[in-house]
C-alpha cells in the first residue's frame, strides 16, 4: 500500500473511534503559501530539496498563513526552520521544539534570530532499538492557542509510548480548531517493527494514534507519494536517493 487511497480511507473509516472532518472527502493543497525559496540562510543543497518536499504545496495543505503562531517539532537541521521563520516573522510567531539544539546554534547566521524554542522535554533518551528511536519520561510544549504545530519525517523515531505523549502535549498547545500537520516515511499496514525498514510508519497507525489523543482527522495529500518506493528498504537505501514514499496527514483539535 503505497499511499492514502480511497482504500485506505474505508479502512480507516472502519478503525473503533475514528472521527473523520466533514472536509476528508476530498484532499485540498488549500490557498497558496509563497515562500521565500532564495531566502540566504538556505544552501544549494536545501534548494535542491524543493522539488522532492513541496514545501509550499504542503503548508498550504496544513492551511498556514502568515499571522499564525506555528510550532515546529523536531527541526533537526532546519531545513523547514528557514522557510517557517522568514515567513511568520512579521505578523506570526515560530517556536522550535524538541531536539533543537543544531538550529538554535545557527539562529544568528540564519537570521532567525525572532524565532523561539520552547517546551520542557524530560529524560529524551535513545532506545536500545536499531537506529535513532526515542523516548521521552514528560513533555509540555509550554504554549497555548497555537494555530498549527508540524513535525516532518520524524514519527518514525519515537516509540508507541513516546508518541501518545507527544500526541498529548500537541493537543494540549493547539488553540480549538488548531491544526495538527504529520509527514513521514510510508511502511506497509500492519508490517512489523524490523531494522530494515525502522524509518517507517504505518499511516493508518498513525491516524488510529491521533484520533485516539482527541483529534479529527481532517485530510490527506498524496503529492509525496512515490509509486517505484516498495516500501522494501529503510529509507537511507541507495535505491531510493531520498525518494521515499511518505504521507501527508492533517489533524485537527475539535472546536
Amino acid at each position: 500500500m503505497k499511499k492514502l487511497t480511497s482504500y485506505m480511507l474505508l479502512l480507516i473509516c472502519g478503525i473503533p473511534g475514528i472521527v473523520l472532518a466533514e472536509s476528508a472527502v476530498s484532499p485540498d493543497v488549500g490557498s497558496a503559501v509563497v515562500l521565500d525559496l532564495n531566502h540566504s540562510s538556505r544552501s544549494e543543497a536545501d534548494r535542491a530539496r524543493d522539488r522532492n518536499r513541496l514545501p509550499q504545496e504542503t503548508l498550504a495543505f496544513f492551511g498556514l498563513k502568515d499571522d499564525m503562531r506555528v510550532i515546529e517539532l523536531f527541526p533537526g537541521a532546519g531545513w523547514y526552520t528557514k522557510l517557517l521563520g522568514p515567513y511568520l516573522e512579521k505578523k506570526g510567531k515560530l517556536y522550535v521544539a524538541i531536539g533543537t539544539d543544531r538550529v538554535e546554534k545557527k539562529f544568528d547566521e540564519f537570521g532567525l534570530s525572532k524565532v523561539q524554542p520552547t517546551g520542557i522535554v524530560e529524560n529524551f533518551s535513545k532506545t536500545e532499538a536499531p537506529g535513532y528511536i526515542f523516548t521521552i519520561d514528560r513533555l509540555d510544549l509550554q504554549q497555548t492557542d497555537i494555530d498549527l504545530i508540524v513535525t516532518f519525517r520524524n514519527a518514525h523515531n519515537l516509540t508507541n509510548e513516546t508518541r501518545a505523549l507527544l500526541n498529548n502535549a500537541v493537543f494540549a498547545a493547539l488553540k480549538p480548531g488548531g491544526v495538527y500537520g504529520i509527514i513521514d516515511h510510508t511502511k506497509r499496514h500492519m508490517e512489523a517493527f524490523s531494522e530494515a525498514t525502522w524509518r517507517r510508519t504505518d499511516p493508518v497507525q498513525i491516524i488510529k494514534e491521533a484520533v485516539s489523543a482527541g483529534f479529527e482527522f481532517v485530510d490527506y495529500l498524496d503529492i509525496h507519494s512515490r509509486p517505484e518506493d516498495e516500501l522494501k528498504f529503510d529509507t537511507k537505501h541507495e535505491s531510493l536517493v531520498n525518494e521515499t514514499d511518505r504521507y501527508t496527514l492533517k489533524f485537527r483539535k475539535p472546536l
